[in-house]
């Protein structure tokens, strides 16, 4: 009894057994997305502003496309139900972009002027091209899985990095929005999308979703690393 309240104080918020098949080979890269230097520096006081606006400024450009590739999604669910929520989320993400990122770069001079004028660094592009593709060309489960990591891991950094709490305002704030009981609401809805959908999936669809959401996960790791670094385009 008690190795089985260990186990499930282990597993990441109300995962199912699909969803919690899906996260088991990305603990690995969970734990180095923890100890990345730019989450570890939210709460700590070490991130430089620069490399917080920098990430924004390339999250504003993602949530874009992320919200087009849900709105793909919607229009490939088997279930109205499904549709109208993906449907809500993709104008959910559109939101944040105006409301939390918007009110941050303001406040430190950046436009949207400036913002339409930038463009995705190389791993934006890359992430948001593997999204987009991944909704079209494969099947409704699939395109499921390779969105999940970026609802799911956000979720899971946020309940971590709250315990820490930051200083700074503008850090913490971002820490609330992806710690709070609305996001954790979401996330379940996506959680449980995927959980179902999933029971009627072929074996490969399945294996392929697995390989997909291991590749999300692995680009939400070098998202962060990016905006720490401020990538550029070479030459």
């Amino acid at each position: 009894m008690k190795l089985l309240v260990a186990l499930c104080l282990l597993l990441p918020l109300t995962a199912q057994e699909f969803t919690r098949q899906l996260w088991e080979p990305i603990r690995p890269i969970y734990a180095r997305t923890l100890q990345h230097p730019f989450l570890t520096g939210l709460t700590d006081g070490t991130l430089p502003r620069e490399s917080f606006e920098f990430y924004l400024m390339q999250d504003t450009l993602y949530l874009r496309s992320f919200a087009q590739a849900l709105n793909i999604l919607a229009t490939r669910s088997p279930r109205k139900d499904w549709a109208q929520t993906l449907s809500r989320h993709a104008a959910g993400a559109l939101q944040e972009e105006r409301e939390l990122h918007g009110r941050i770069l303001a406040s430190y001079g950046i436009t949207p002027a400036r913002i339409a004028a930038s463009e995705k660094a190389p791993t934006t592009l890359a992430y948001t091209n593997h999204l987009l593709a991944s909704v079209q060309l494969n099947s409704f489960t699939e395109g499921l899985a390779a969105m999940l990591p970026c609802y799911w891991i956000y979720l899971e950094v946020g309940r971590d990095l709250v315990r820490r709490g930051s200083k700074n305002k503008d850090y913490q704030r971002w820490i609330d929005q992806y710690s709070g009981d609305a996001y954790a609401a979401t996330v379940r809805e996506m959680l449980a999308i995927v959980d179902e959908s999933a029971r009627t999936a072929s074996p490969q669809a399945r294996r392929s979703a697995q390989r997909l959401f291991t590749l999300s996960a692995r680009y939400e790791y070098l998202f962060w690393d990016m905006a720490w670094q401020r990538e550029a385009w070479k030459p």
